[in-house]
């Protein structure tokens, strides 16, 4: 595989929907975010607009608790009170919450299996993230394929990460030698073109409701997954 291609950044995030809401009450927020979309405004002002801005159109005191990378999709929470944003920040912290992601990498993949590549910033290359087993952070990331398109030469897999690193899962992929389709950082050229947008998008997340204390579980799929086995994907 040739070097992966660090395409120049162009920010033109998705006007429509203006907030794909899952669900609403006066603590949280839960939100489909799409690909290209921020999760927190940048610090240059055409990066103002993102998932917490747009909420905070509605709520001035909207908090994010996580973030999903520019162009990850799916499931995010926003806290819009104080106590639910310092509770549900402790849940991230703590691990407490359940993530599952998909992605579609390059590639034929079989099984399951645990990564531990630990990660650190390369900070000659921000925001790029390398392994280091010697400086580099704990990163932990459970996978199993759930199906393959040898049509596309492609398959579909199935994410836990036990940890929380920038770009754990893209560089986990990555290094097993299946990169994601559309990762601009981490995929070769072939990749990284094979689709507009990156496939990894967020499917699921549970955590506990930071008032109630009820257990709040929201799933959702996305157009990569519906394509992949529409056009040939087996399980």
């Amino acid at each position: 595989m040739n070097a992966p291609v660090n395409a120049p950044f162009k920010y033109d995030p998705p006007l429509v929907p203006f907030l794909d809401v899952l669900y609403q009450d006066d603590a949280i927020m839960v939100v489909i975010k799409p690909s290209g979309l921020l999760s927190v405004p940048g610090r240059l002002p055409q990066y103002h607009d993102s998932v917490l801005s747009r909420v905070r159109s509605s709520y001035p005191e909207a908090q994010a608790v996580h973030r999903l990378d520019l162009g990850t999709s799916g499931v995010l929470v926003v806290g819009l009170c104080k106590e639910a944003i310092s509770k549900l920040g402790k849940q991230f912290m703590q691990r407490e919450t359940k993530k599952v992601y998909i992605a579609q990498v390059a590639g034929l993949m079989s099984g399951s299996g645990h990564i531990d590549l630990p990660l650190r910033t390369d900070w000659e290359n921000r925001p790029y993230q390398i392994v280091d087993f010697k400086d580099g952070r704990p990163a932990q990331t459970d996978y199993e394929v759930i199906g393959i398109n040898e049509t596309r030469q492609t398959s579909l897999v199935r994410l836990h990460p036990l940890t929380g690193r920038s770009h754990q899962l893209r560089v986990h992929l990555k290094e097993q030698g299946h990169p994601i389709l559309g990762d601009h950082l981490y995929a070769p050229q072939e990749v990284f073109k094979a689709s507009p947008r990156l496939n990894l998008h967020a499917r699921y997340l549970s955590f506990r409701h930071p008032i109630s204390d009820d257990i709040m579980e929201f799933e959702c799929t996305t157009d990569f997954e519906q394509a992949f086995w529409s056009t040939g994907g087996v399980a």
